[in-house]
């Protein structure tokens, strides 16, 4: 069984997979444009004094991804971090080691120390991100329901164009990271 350090030595640069996206790559550009780090709050210096990698299980038809990988990678990029991504269906035993709720939800971001021993995780979402998706998931129809495949993929679209414009959705995934990293870095 390959390591977490075996496959983050394996990965792709994370600049390497944005640009290489197939979908949402518009999209996950428009967020790492228009993102920008805090650089007051001690989270970026944290980051450059401790040297975390980051391995991060992705794939580009994921609206999730496609809002937070650009913020982690502005992030990573801002304390001059190693930021590298695998693709979960490609090799399903690395995200079969991080289920969320039973599932290969992603993306999900794991934290090595220079050693190659995983210290922290997060993913696949923010707690107030989740809420949304919950209470949006709540008014669909029985998956029983002719109108449920219809209702679910609008739901998913809203969801992806709030993701898109609402910056304050940015800024859950930038403090509920920095909150798990923080906490991560300085156990």
């Amino acid at each position: 069984m390959k390591t977490e350090q075996q496959y983050f030595d394996e990965a792709i640069s994370i600049q390497q997979y944005m640009d290489n996206m197939s979908t949402l790559k518009e999209d996950s550009f428009r967020i790492y444009d228009g993102f920008e780090v805090p650089m007051n709050d001690g989270f970026v210096a944290l980051l450059k004094e401790k040297q975390p990698k980051i391995l991060t299980i992705t794939e580009d038809w994921c609206g999730d991804a496609m809002l937070n990988n650009p913020i982690i990678r502005r992030i990573a990029e801002a304390a001059g971090l190693d930021m590298r991504a695998v693709l979960r269906d490609a090799d399903t035993d690395l995200i079969d080691r991080y289920l969320t709720n039973g599932g290969r939800a992603i993306p999900m971001y794991i934290l090595l120390n220079e050693s190659g021993h995983v210290i922290g995780k997060w993913g696949p979402r923010a707690p107030e991100l989740q809420n949304i998706v919950v209470t949006k998931r709540a008014t669909l129809p029985d998956k029983e329901d002719p109108t449920f495949e219809e209702a679910q993929k609008a739901i998913y679209a809203e969801i992806r164009e709030e993701n898109l414009t609402t910056k304050a959705n940015w800024h859950y995934v930038y403090e509920d990271f920095k909150k798990h990293v923080t906490a991560a870095l300085q156990s």
